[in-house]
């Protein structure tokens, strides 16, 4: 909620002291970036460390960072905006993968899909509370209200945090100390091994890559909110307005997927690709309509087609890693998905600003754009299955029917 609070509030700064698109197109560089730097180093931390206080110490140190925005005041100051973003997505980056790494170790097999259904529900609600709340409360006692009520959900967070119980990870083996190990390099290397000999997983880790090609829309939102579907001439409303229907649709989505398609591997696989589809489809319709109402219910069904790729890529990849690359493999999926939302949100915002494209012309180009790796998906299934089913290293040599059948009963005992 308190991300939601600090996400409209930041917006209206930035749109207030500058009225520029790029600006609100650089806040979202500015958070996807230090991910991307910093990922593959909280990965190995995630897998080297207790995930609990990773976790509490990420959100201790962003309760901190975001009251700094209590002191951004005038244009010239907007490099201070710029630089506690940064800072509190560096935190962020640590704490995401050790929280979904952990997941399987409080849950069974038969439970991961409910309780990454049940994650991404409570995500949606409180992106739908708190971007609702949030807009609100910017619009009507400033944006230092909405930082301070952010700080404090940190704190709360922390606090629920140190109440949960995590079984104890089995010791790591004993070996030599190294300068590559000392650094996190040897463990780096090792997950990109794994990941390579592993074609599946890394059809799963690619999931939310591709769909951050389609995450320039945040710009378009802030940006539809301001010119286009203001609230009462409000732009901190309107965005918010826009950010709850967005939660709206990614709280219905997993939950209805579950039902329709199935948990099975087979089920889930063909619901991503679907997935890309729904999402570019209306994405395109948010982008074209003249109707808020419309726009709003487009923009909800465009967004349960994300929630679908997010959650179902996290369950195929939960489990279908060993708990010890966990914490490297989905902070390589996280830092590869947010530099992929990077590029694409500085890109509309570049549209936008250098070439005079429309709003909903970007808009409509970005759904149509969704659609192109759901066609790779269904395109590259078949191969990236049968390299799974039959590793590398028996391709290069005769291979005998008994081996194929250990194989085959290997393969669907998995």
């Amino acid at each position: 909620m308190g991300d939601w609070f600090d996400t409209i509030a930041v917006y209206t700064i930035a749109l207030r002291l500058t009225g520029s698109s790029r600006s609100v197109a650089l806040i979202m560089v500015a958070r996807f970036l230090p991910t991307v730097v910093l990922g593959p180093g909280a990965g190995v931390i995630a897998d080297r460390f207790s995930r609990r206080s990773i976790m509490i110490a990420a959100d201790i140190m962003r309760a901190l960072v975001v009251l700094g925005f209590l002191f951004v005041r005038r244009p010239d100051q907007m490099w201070l905006v710029y630089l506690l973003t940064v800072l509190q997505l560096s935190f962020s980056t640590f704490f995401e993968p050790a929280k979904t790494a952990v997941i399987p170790s409080i849950v069974s097999d038969r439970e991961l899909v409910p309780a990454n259904a049940i994650a991404a529900v409570t995500w949606s609600v409180m992106l739908t509370l708190g971007a609702a709340i949030g807009g609100f409360v910017a619009g009507l006692f400033g944006t230092n209200a909405a930082f301070v009520l952010d700080s404090l959900t940190f704190v709360a967070s922390a606090i629920i945090i140190s109440t949960v119980h995590f079984p104890h990870r089995p010791k790591r083996a004993k070996t030599k100390l190294t300068v590559g190990k000392a650094l996190g390099i040897t463990e780096t290397f090792e997950g990109v091994r794994y990941v390579n000999h592993h074609p599946r997983v890394m059809a799963y880790l690619l999931v939310k890559t591709a769909w951050g090609m389609g995450g320039g829309i945040m710009t378009l939102l802030a940006v539809f909110g301001e010119r286009i579907f203001p609230v009462a001439g409000k732009a901190a409303t309107g965005i918010g307005v826009l950010f709850t229907a967005r939660g709206i649709g990614t709280a219905f989505g997993p939950f209805i997927a579950r039902r329709w398609a199935g948990e099975t591997r087979t089920q889930m696989q063909t619901a991503i690709g679907l997935a890309f589809m729904i999402g570019g489809v209306f994405y395109f319709a948010f982008g074209v309509s003249p109707s808020f109402i419309f726009a709003l219910l487009f923009l909800a069904l465009a967004h349960a087609g994300g929630s679908i790729l997010w959650v179902f890529s996290t369950v195929l990849l939960q489990r279908a890693t060993e708990d010890q690359f966990r914490g490297r493999v989905f902070a390589t999926e996280l830092g590869l998905a947010t530099l992929t939302m990077a590029a694409s949100n500085y890109v509309v915002g570049e549209l936008m600003d250098r070439f005079g494209f429309s709003p909903r012309v970007v808009t409509a180009g970005v759904g149509i754009f969704f659609m192109i790796p759901g066609v790779v998906w269904f395109a590259t299934q078949k191969w990236w299955d049968r390299k799974e089913k039959f590793p590398a290293a028996l391709e290069k040599q005769p291979v005998t029917a008994e081996q194929v059948a250990a194989l085959e009963t290997e393969h669907f005992e998995i």
